[in-house]
């Protein structure tokens, strides 16, 4: 028993930024692993704000997936009426509600995601219109009786505006307290989220206890760094890897990531165990396995979990071919062009979209004909076929006439 009850508190915390009461989360687990609790109801929510997914909402997911494994109810919320509210999180003004028509959409495309890491027949989706479209407004006065607007100034981005006499719009007071009493609706014992909806996990803990409930322990992941090594994952910064990223992609974008943040991408994406881990970085350390082979093998790793083995296999081949061995890719789109310069082929061929920014590739040594760095923009192609390489992943044939 206690030897069970350490494995599982081990791969609870595994990679987590902070987690509320352990007291209670090992009492919670112990009493789980006797049959004393039938289940273990594990929550978290995810707003459809957006069509699709990247690797820094997975994080959540696979801390999911980890507590499937150990056999815990794992309930993947839907805030289809919360999308409806807009979570001003981290914002510095109110972000506009989403229609239903994008939300249904948006939740159509989340539940076909996640489902390549949680196991569809132990995962069950749930949507809080189920509860709030039913409550009467009776019901809802006496939610918001238990939390008061002081409470709530607290969190930083309202006390932020509030001192910045920036609008708060009384909606979006009512965010957290309907997450919150999402906790309450499923009887959460533990709900996941990143470390900046600490605030809204802890209201859900504050309301279970006003419902008379057993509170739920807040577990908060890390916020997922980007690709470049500094802000966290976001598309609008385009320092991200989707998960509908094709193999090829994927891996290459994997393979950009310093090596300072591997690490912690091992922990927070991959499937191996912690001693696995470990054991790589010691080899690493030791020189036993060179970082390059380490970052591969992570790449690797990621891209069959989203794709398949042969694929994955593939876009290694790939990568190596073009960026390791700096050889041509198999497959690159061919272009007929009458005789011109090198800057106009590139706006041409849609490697860049101005010359502007084909003259500063080419101030930067990014761009190379056949193999060979070019220098000057009025540089004329000659008759025959070449290959114009852009950066370090775009690539055309070229048939000059």
């Amino acid at each position: 028993m206690k030897q069970d009850l350490q494995e599982h508190l081990d791969i609870i915390c595994r990679g987590s930024a902070e987690i509320v009461a352990h007291h209670e989360l090992a009492n919670k687990v112990e009493r789980f692993l006797s049959g004393e609790k039938s289940s273990m109801i594990i929550k978290a929510g995810f707003d459809p704000t957006a069509p699709d997914l990247h690797l820094g909402h997975t994080v959540l997911l696979n801390k999911m997936r980890q507590l499937q494994e150990l056999g815990y109810d794992i309930q993947f919320l839907i805030g289809d009426f919360t999308a409806m509210i807009g979570d001003p999180t981290g914002k510095n003004e109110t972000r506009p509600p989403l229609t239903r028509e994008q939300i249904d959409a948006n939740a159509e495309t989340y539940k076909q995601q996640v489902f390549k890491l949680l196991d569809p027949e132990k995962t069950t989706i749930a949507y809080n219109s189920q509860w709030f479209n039913a409550m009467m407004p009776a019901d809802f006065i006496k939610l918001t009786s238990n939390y008061t607007i002081a409470r709530l100034l607290e969190r930083d981005d309202f006390t932020n505006r509030f001192k910045n006499n920036q609008p708060i719009a009384m909606h979006e007071l009512l965010y957290p307290l309907v997450q919150g009493y999402d906790s309450v609706a499923m009887k959460a014992d533990m709900e996941l989220g990143g470390m900046d909806q600490k605030f809204n996990l802890l209201v859900g803990r504050d309301l279970q206890r006003c419902y008379n409930q057993e509170t739920q322990i807040p577990l908060m992941m890390p916020l997922l760094v980007g690709l470049s090594g500094g802000d966290k994952m976001s598309k609008s910064l385009g320092n991200y890897v989707g998960i509908t990223d094709n193999p090829n992609t994927m891996f290459g974008k994997l393979m950009s990531i310093p090596d300072s943040i591997m690490w912690e991408y091992y922990t927070l994406l991959t499937r191996f165990t912690t001693s696995e881990i470990l054991s790589m970085q010691k080899d690493t350390d030791n020189g036993t396995l060179h970082p390059m082979e380490a970052k591969k093998i992570l790449a690797g790793h990621i891209t069959e979990i989203y794709h398949a083995k042969q694929d994955a296999t593939d876009a290694r081949a790939n990568f190596e071919q073009v960026f390791s061995k700096k050889e041509n890719p198999d497959s690159m789109p061919h272009f007929n062009i009458n005789t011109t310069t090198v800057l106009d082929a590139m706006v041409e061929c849609a490697m860049v979209t101005s010359k502007s920014e084909g003259r500063r590739n080419i101030s930067q040594g990014g761009v190379s004909i056949d193999g060979e760095r070019i220098n000057d923009p009025a540089h004329v192609l000659t008759n025959g076929e070449h290959v114009l390489k852009v950066g370090k992943r775009k690539f055309a044939k070229l048939v000059v006439t």
